[in-house]
Protein backbone atom coordinates (compact mmCIF):
# COMPACT_ATOMS: atom_id res chain seq x y z
CA UNK A 1 0.00 0.00 0.00
CA UNK A 2 2.81 2.37 0.89
CA UNK A 3 4.58 1.76 -2.42
CA UNK A 4 1.31 2.34 -4.27
CA UNK A 5 0.79 5.71 -2.58
CA UNK A 6 4.39 6.73 -3.31
CA UNK A 7 3.96 5.67 -6.93
CA UNK A 8 0.71 7.65 -7.25
CA UNK A 9 2.42 10.70 -5.75
CA UNK A 10 5.22 10.53 -8.30
CA UNK A 11 2.71 9.94 -11.10
CA UNK A 12 0.72 13.05 -10.13
CA UNK A 13 3.96 15.03 -9.85
CA UNK A 14 5.03 13.94 -13.34
CA UNK A 15 1.61 14.56 -14.94
CA UNK A 16 0.98 17.96 -13.35
CA UNK A 17 4.52 19.41 -13.37
CA UNK A 18 7.17 17.56 -15.35
CA UNK A 19 5.17 16.91 -18.52
CA UNK A 20 3.75 20.48 -18.80
CA UNK A 21 7.21 21.95 -18.19
CA UNK A 22 8.63 19.65 -20.86
CA UNK A 23 5.92 20.72 -23.29
CA UNK A 24 6.70 24.40 -22.62
CA UNK A 25 10.41 23.78 -23.26
CA UNK A 26 9.78 21.86 -26.48
CA UNK A 27 7.18 24.37 -27.67
CA UNK A 28 9.52 27.31 -27.03
CA UNK A 29 12.05 25.85 -29.48
CA UNK A 30 9.46 24.59 -31.96
CA UNK A 31 10.81 27.02 -34.57
CA UNK A 32 14.41 26.58 -33.46
CA UNK A 33 16.62 28.86 -31.38
CA UNK A 34 16.06 31.67 -33.87
CA UNK A 35 12.31 31.49 -33.43
CA UNK A 36 12.72 31.43 -29.65
CA UNK A 37 14.87 34.57 -29.73
CA UNK A 38 12.55 36.30 -32.19
CA UNK A 39 9.64 35.70 -29.83
CA UNK A 40 11.55 37.16 -26.89
CA UNK A 41 13.01 40.12 -28.78
CA UNK A 42 9.68 41.41 -30.06
CA UNK A 43 9.06 44.99 -28.86
CA UNK A 44 5.91 43.93 -27.02
CA UNK A 45 7.74 41.03 -25.33
CA UNK A 46 10.65 43.21 -24.22
CA UNK A 47 8.25 45.83 -22.87
CA UNK A 48 6.15 43.19 -21.09
CA UNK A 49 9.24 41.65 -19.46
CA UNK A 50 10.48 45.10 -18.43
CA UNK A 51 7.07 45.96 -16.97
CA UNK A 52 7.03 42.66 -15.10
CA UNK A 53 10.47 43.39 -13.66
CA UNK A 54 9.42 46.86 -12.50
CA UNK A 55 6.26 45.52 -10.85
CA UNK A 56 8.22 42.76 -9.12
CA UNK A 57 10.85 45.23 -7.88
CA UNK A 58 8.37 47.75 -6.44
CA UNK A 59 6.06 45.10 -4.97
CA UNK A 60 8.98 43.26 -3.33
CA UNK A 61 10.24 46.44 -1.68
CA UNK A 62 6.78 47.44 -0.44
CA UNK A 63 5.88 43.93 0.66
CA UNK A 64 9.10 43.59 2.63
CA UNK A 65 8.62 46.92 4.40
CA UNK A 66 4.92 46.66 5.22
CA UNK A 67 4.92 42.88 5.65
CA UNK A 68 7.61 42.96 8.35
CA UNK A 69 5.88 45.91 10.03
CA UNK A 70 2.53 44.12 10.04
CA UNK A 71 4.08 40.94 11.45
CA UNK A 72 5.72 42.90 14.27
CA UNK A 73 2.49 44.72 15.07
CA UNK A 74 0.46 41.51 15.14
CA UNK A 75 2.94 39.79 17.46
CA UNK A 76 4.43 42.58 19.55
CA UNK A 77 1.85 45.40 19.70
CA UNK A 78 0.41 45.09 23.19
CA UNK A 79 -1.66 48.22 22.66
CA UNK A 80 -3.76 46.39 20.04
CA UNK A 81 -6.69 44.45 21.44
CA UNK A 82 -7.13 40.77 20.58
CA UNK A 83 -10.23 41.67 18.56
CA UNK A 84 -8.29 44.16 16.42
CA UNK A 85 -5.46 41.66 15.94
CA UNK A 86 -7.99 39.03 14.89
CA UNK A 87 -9.48 41.44 12.37
CA UNK A 88 -6.03 42.32 10.97
CA UNK A 89 -5.16 38.62 10.74
CA UNK A 90 -8.32 38.02 8.74
CA UNK A 91 -7.51 40.92 6.41
CA UNK A 92 -3.98 39.57 5.87
CA UNK A 93 -5.42 36.18 4.89
CA UNK A 94 -8.06 37.70 2.59
CA UNK A 95 -6.05 37.11 -0.62
CA UNK A 96 -6.00 33.38 0.20
CA UNK A 97 -9.80 33.29 0.29
CA UNK A 98 -10.59 35.68 -2.58
CA UNK A 99 -9.85 34.98 -6.23
CA UNK A 100 -7.22 37.33 -7.70
CA UNK A 101 -9.76 38.31 -10.35
CA UNK A 102 -12.18 39.41 -7.63
CA UNK A 103 -9.35 41.27 -5.92
CA UNK A 104 -8.61 43.10 -9.16
CA UNK A 105 -12.29 43.94 -9.58
CA UNK A 106 -12.38 45.34 -6.04
CA UNK A 107 -9.48 47.65 -6.90
CA UNK A 108 -11.21 48.80 -10.10
CA UNK A 109 -14.44 49.53 -8.20
CA UNK A 110 -12.54 51.41 -5.49
CA UNK A 111 -9.96 53.31 -7.58
CA UNK A 112 -11.34 53.13 -11.11
CA UNK A 113 -12.24 56.23 -13.15
CA UNK A 114 -15.93 55.85 -12.24
CA UNK A 115 -15.27 55.89 -8.48
CA UNK A 116 -14.94 58.95 -6.26
CA UNK A 117 -11.32 58.23 -5.32
CA UNK A 118 -10.40 57.30 -8.89
CA UNK A 119 -11.95 60.49 -10.26
CA UNK A 120 -10.02 62.52 -7.69
CA UNK A 121 -6.68 60.94 -8.61
CA UNK A 122 -7.47 61.29 -12.30
CA UNK A 123 -8.31 64.95 -11.74
CA UNK A 124 -4.83 65.62 -10.38
CA UNK A 125 -3.23 63.70 -13.24
CA UNK A 126 -2.44 60.50 -11.34
CA UNK A 127 -4.02 57.45 -12.94
CA UNK A 128 -4.24 54.33 -10.78
CA UNK A 129 -6.34 51.79 -12.67
CA UNK A 130 -5.17 50.86 -16.18
CA UNK A 131 -1.75 52.21 -15.22
CA UNK A 132 1.39 51.10 -13.40
CA UNK A 133 0.20 52.04 -9.84
CA UNK A 134 -2.87 49.84 -10.17
CA UNK A 135 -0.75 46.91 -11.29
CA UNK A 136 1.48 47.35 -8.25
CA UNK A 137 -1.53 47.52 -5.90
CA UNK A 138 -3.09 44.42 -7.46
CA UNK A 139 0.13 42.40 -7.17
CA UNK A 140 0.71 43.68 -3.64
CA UNK A 141 -2.80 42.56 -2.67
CA UNK A 142 -2.05 39.03 -3.86
CA UNK A 143 1.43 38.72 -2.33
CA UNK A 144 1.01 40.59 0.96
CA UNK A 145 0.35 37.51 3.17
CA UNK A 146 3.55 35.79 2.05
CA UNK A 147 5.95 38.00 4.02
CA UNK A 148 3.69 38.32 7.05
CA UNK A 149 3.15 34.58 7.37
CA UNK A 150 6.89 33.86 7.08
CA UNK A 151 7.95 36.37 9.75
CA UNK A 152 5.15 35.97 12.31
CA UNK A 153 5.98 32.39 13.45
CA UNK A 154 9.63 33.34 13.97
CA UNK A 155 8.69 36.33 16.11
CA UNK A 156 6.27 34.22 18.14
CA UNK A 157 8.93 31.55 18.72
CA UNK A 158 11.56 34.16 19.57
CA UNK A 159 9.52 35.80 22.31
CA UNK A 160 10.07 39.30 23.57
CA UNK A 161 12.55 38.70 26.41
CA UNK A 162 15.66 39.66 24.43
CA UNK A 163 14.03 42.80 23.05
CA UNK A 164 12.85 43.82 26.53
CA UNK A 165 16.37 43.26 27.88
CA UNK A 166 17.83 45.46 25.15
CA UNK A 167 15.32 48.20 25.96
CA UNK A 168 16.19 47.91 29.65
CA UNK A 169 19.86 48.44 28.78
CA UNK A 170 18.95 51.68 27.00
CA UNK A 171 18.67 50.58 23.36
CA UNK A 172 16.18 52.57 21.32
CA UNK A 173 13.56 50.99 19.06
CA UNK A 174 15.61 50.93 15.85
CA UNK A 175 18.76 49.79 17.68
CA UNK A 176 16.79 46.97 19.27
CA UNK A 177 15.34 45.97 15.92
CA UNK A 178 18.65 45.87 14.06
CA UNK A 179 20.66 44.30 16.90
CA UNK A 180 18.16 41.81 18.33
CA UNK A 181 15.10 41.31 16.12
CA UNK A 182 16.62 41.45 12.64
CA UNK A 183 19.27 38.71 13.11
CA UNK A 184 16.49 36.36 14.22
CA UNK A 185 14.04 37.09 11.38
CA UNK A 186 16.42 37.71 8.46
CA UNK A 187 16.08 34.22 7.01
CA UNK A 188 12.30 34.40 7.28
CA UNK A 189 12.49 37.70 5.39
CA UNK A 190 14.65 36.03 2.73
CA UNK A 191 12.06 33.25 2.31
CA UNK A 192 9.32 35.86 2.12
CA UNK A 193 11.30 37.79 -0.52
CA UNK A 194 11.74 34.71 -2.68
CA UNK A 195 8.08 33.75 -2.44
CA UNK A 196 7.00 37.33 -3.18
CA UNK A 197 9.16 37.56 -6.29
CA UNK A 198 8.03 34.16 -7.57
CA UNK A 199 4.35 34.96 -6.95
CA UNK A 200 4.67 38.41 -8.52
CA UNK A 201 6.26 36.95 -11.64
CA UNK A 202 3.33 34.60 -12.14
CA UNK A 203 0.43 36.86 -11.18
CA UNK A 204 -2.20 37.02 -13.90
CA UNK A 205 -5.83 37.44 -12.81
CA UNK A 206 -5.69 40.60 -10.70
CA UNK A 207 -3.20 42.30 -13.03
CA UNK A 208 -5.28 41.44 -16.11
CA UNK A 209 -8.36 43.12 -14.62
CA UNK A 210 -6.56 46.20 -13.30
CA UNK A 211 -4.12 46.80 -16.16
CA UNK A 212 -6.48 46.44 -19.11
CA UNK A 213 -3.70 44.47 -20.87
CA UNK A 214 -2.73 47.41 -23.09
CA UNK A 215 0.16 46.42 -25.37
CA UNK A 216 3.39 48.35 -24.84
CA UNK A 217 1.82 50.17 -21.89
CA UNK A 218 0.38 47.97 -19.14
CA UNK A 219 1.01 44.49 -20.49
CA UNK A 220 3.04 42.10 -18.32
CA UNK A 221 4.70 38.85 -19.30
CA UNK A 222 1.82 36.67 -18.08
CA UNK A 223 -0.84 38.73 -19.87
CA UNK A 224 1.32 38.67 -23.01
CA UNK A 225 1.39 34.86 -22.83
CA UNK A 226 -2.42 34.93 -22.56
CA UNK A 227 -2.69 37.22 -25.59
CA UNK A 228 -0.27 35.11 -27.64
CA UNK A 229 -2.26 31.97 -26.92
CA UNK A 230 -5.48 33.77 -27.88
CA UNK A 231 -3.81 34.82 -31.16
CA UNK A 232 -2.54 31.25 -31.78
CA UNK A 233 1.07 32.43 -31.45
CA UNK A 234 1.83 29.45 -29.23
CA UNK A 235 5.58 29.23 -29.89
CA UNK A 236 6.11 32.83 -28.73
CA UNK A 237 3.88 32.21 -25.71
CA UNK A 238 5.96 29.17 -24.77
CA UNK A 239 9.14 31.23 -25.07
CA UNK A 240 7.97 33.92 -22.65
CA UNK A 241 6.54 31.26 -20.33
CA UNK A 242 9.89 29.44 -20.35
CA UNK A 243 11.65 32.62 -19.19
CA UNK A 244 9.18 32.99 -16.31
CA UNK A 245 9.53 29.31 -15.37
CA UNK A 246 13.32 29.56 -15.40
CA UNK A 247 13.27 32.55 -13.05
CA UNK A 248 10.77 30.90 -10.72
CA UNK A 249 12.68 27.61 -10.53
CA UNK A 250 15.91 29.53 -9.95
CA UNK A 251 14.29 31.42 -7.08
CA UNK A 252 13.04 28.22 -5.48
CA UNK A 253 16.51 26.68 -5.74
CA UNK A 254 17.88 29.83 -4.14
CA UNK A 255 15.43 29.42 -1.27
CA UNK A 256 16.56 25.83 -0.74
CA UNK A 257 20.16 27.04 -0.70
CA UNK A 258 19.22 29.68 1.87
CA UNK A 259 17.59 27.03 4.06
CA UNK A 260 20.71 24.87 3.97
CA UNK A 261 22.89 27.89 4.73
CA UNK A 262 20.68 28.70 7.70
CA UNK A 263 21.04 25.13 9.02
CA UNK A 264 24.84 25.36 8.71
CA UNK A 265 24.90 28.59 10.71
Amino acid sequence: MRRLLIGLTFAVFIVLLIIPLGRIFIGAFEDGAGGFLDGLLRPEALHALMMTGLVVLVVTLLNTLFGVMMAIYLVRAGWLSDRVKGLLNSIVDLPYAVSPVIGGLMIVLLLGPNSIMGAFFEGIGFNVVYAFPGMVIATLFVTFPLMVREVMPVLQELGSQQEEAASTLGAYGWRTFWSVTWPSIRWAVVYGLVLTVARSLGEFGAVLVVSGNIMNKTQTATTLVYQDVENFNVAAANGVALVLVTFSVGLLLMMEWAKKRKEVH
